[in-house]
């Protein structure tokens, strides 16, 4: 997890302009470089990095000797990299996993090249050679890219929209800052002056589609067909090895433990993975919520279960409607959902920065999303529907969990690994048969838990335990977390503002005084920038008036701990 910072064709001073850069300083606390680019004086990058593999070459732009005319300037990891590089017979300078981009590049072009890459990135390369810039993003958007073009051709980069919004330029209108799409690449071509031109914006993969990597992966071939047990099986093989590759690391991991099904697997596989390969320290797993809550009671059984290092975070009502500013901030995001889920996120994170030294961060994001495992799926019309809505939310998850996983993490220099989001694991999944995939007995997720029964790799109240969102299993079920916030914001926003709330904000009006105080505080950080939440996460095929699974007439609270 670092941050990347670009500009092309810069119409201010550079030395003005970079200050924008140090808005994302807390991406990469362990150090910062700027640099001009050769014969462009008014281009440069900006990189904050946090150090987790090769320490001593890790700092960016990536040059190397073999490729004089080549810059790169990247955040992620390339979980492949040593495969592809051998496989290739590559010949590397570095032991940076970013190193294998410019070989493939140099080989095949930027679409294949993106195309191989195993792993989690957002990247910039620059070909002076050929005058060209390439931008790419990976399938699920995992980490985070934005970019500025003005109509006459400067182009800003940045991995969160808040290193952009202060960025000058000659333009007397003002200039729409957009996410980078995930799963495509960008083609410029760069003029002598450094201003560019967009020439090619294409997919190069899609969550449902088997990822071009996988026939240089090392997992074992898996079982064919859709009998029940080799299905299972599958599912088994591609999770424990989406676990095992994300190990990769220099720094000292720990996971996100909330006690719900998604994270439990990740800790318990971790953990076992961990062993394994004889790592030296235990992994530490952490659990925050209000003492009654019952994500801490969960999470406590299944600690013990598995042997980890555990650490409870007290949460209370009045710390996360302190922490509220902050977190909207980070986020760059007015959804309520979004912002309920980030602040137990976000405090759970300090906790992690300020007291451990665990770095690199395991969470169970992404399985609602593959796995049909949020609550309204039970009134699906159809498993063809179940299906749509499953790829659907896929899709959008850089506009909502991911991103409220990735900024709430990095906000205090985390860095984030999501196995759920593995490519194989989600493409194979997404081929089984729609009927495989629905809720079944009145429970979600039934395939993935029926995939891990009888194996005690995790309690099995733990295995079979009902849907919590996280912002909601954070406290008691007699008053959640979202109950006190409204309770708070009541004597915030009086019913005068609410009537000229769609006058005040037009776009994506707030319906409700929270969603009013919430797009009040964005506003403040983040004026006219209505646009970065294109629309407000909610449940479908039920009436629902707020997103907490709390309040859908088909929510069955587990029986509290």
């Amino acid at each position: 997890m670092c941050g990347i910072w670009a500009l092309f064709g810069s119409d201010e001073c550079l030395s003005v302009q970079c200050t924008c850069a140090m808005k994302i300083a807390h991406r990469g606390p362990d150090a910062f470089r700027f640099e001009n680019i050769n014969g462009f004086t008014n281009c440069c990058f900006g990189f904050h990095r946090l150090a987790i593999v090769d320490q001593l070459y890790g700092m960016q732009p990536l040059r190397v000797k073999k490729f004089p005319y080549l810059w790169l300037c990247y955040n992620g990891e390339i979980y492949n990299h040593r495969r592809l590089k051998d496989h290739f017979e590559f010949e590397y300078q570095t032991r940076m996993d970013g190193e294998i981009l410019l070989h493939l590049y140099d080989r095949f072009g930027v679409e294949k090249t993106a195309s191989l890459l195993d792993g989690v990135f957002a990247f910039i390369l620059l070909d002076t050679a050929n005058r060209k810039v390439f931008l790419g993003r990976d399938t699920y958007g995992v980490r985070p890219m934005f970019k500025l073009l003005t109509d006459d051709g400067f182009l800003a980069v940045c991995s969160e929209a808040k290193g952009l919004s202060q960025i000058t330029h000659s333009m007397t209108e003002p200039v729409e800052i957009v996410p980078f799409p995930p799963g495509h690449f960008e083609v410029f071509d760069l003029k002598p002056t450094g201003k560019v031109t967009s020439i090619q914006l294409d997919r190069f993969h899609s969550c449902t589609e088997e990822p071009k990597h996988s026939v240089y992966d090392n997992t074992r071939m898996l079982g064919t067909g859709f009998a029940l047990e080799t299905v299972k099986s599958n599912i088994r093989l591609l999770f424990e090895n989406a676990v095992r590759k994300r190990l990769m690391a220099h720094r000292r991991i720990g996971c996100l433990l909330s006690g719900g099904l998604d994270s439990s697997l990740v800790a318990a596989t971790l953990v076992k993975l961990a062993k394994e390969k004889q790592l030296p320290y235990p992994i530490q797993t952490f659990a925050i919520g209000t003492e009654d809550s019952p994500d801490i009671a969960a999470a406590r059984k299944v600690a013990a279960h598995i042997g980890s290092e555990h650490h409870e975070v007290n949460f209370t009502p009045e710390e996360g409607i302190n922490a509220l500013d902050d977190v909207i901030f980070h986020l760059e995001s007015y959804d309520i959902t979004t912002v309920r889920a980030s602040v137990g996120m976000y405090l759970i994170s300090k906790y992690i920065h300020d007291k451990t030294d665990s770095v690199v961060i395991f969470s169970g994001e992404g399985s609602d999303e593959l796995t049909q495992g949020y609550i309204y799926f039970h009134k699906a019309p159809s498993p063809k529907c179940a299906a749509e809505e499953s790829v659907r939310l896929l899709k959008e998850l850089y506009l909502f969990d991911v991103l409220r996983a990735d900024r709430t993490t990095a906000a205090h220099g985390l860095e984030l690994r999501v196995p759920f989001l593995d490519h194989r694991l989600t493409a194979y999944y997404l081929s089984l048969p729609e009927e495989m995939r629905t809720p079944k007995d009145g429970v979600e997720k039934y395939l993935l838990r029926d995939a891990f029964k009888e194996l005690n790799l995790i309690p099995d109240e733990i295995l079979w335990r009902r849907k919590e969102a996280f912002s909601d299993g954070l406290t008691s079920v007699r008053k959640s977390w979202y109950t006190s916030l409204q309770e708070h914001i009541e004597s915030e926003v009086n019913d005068s503002q609410m009537e000229k709330a769609a006058k005040l904000f037009p776009y994506n009006p707030p319906t409700t005084k929270e969603g009013f105080f919430i797009r009040q505080m964005f506003e403040k950080h983040y004026p006219g920038r209505s646009g970065w939440t294109p629309h407000y996460w909610m449940p479908r095929w039920i009436k629902a008036c707020d997103p907490s699974a709390r309040t859908l007439s088909i929510y069955k609270p587990d029986q509290e701990p």
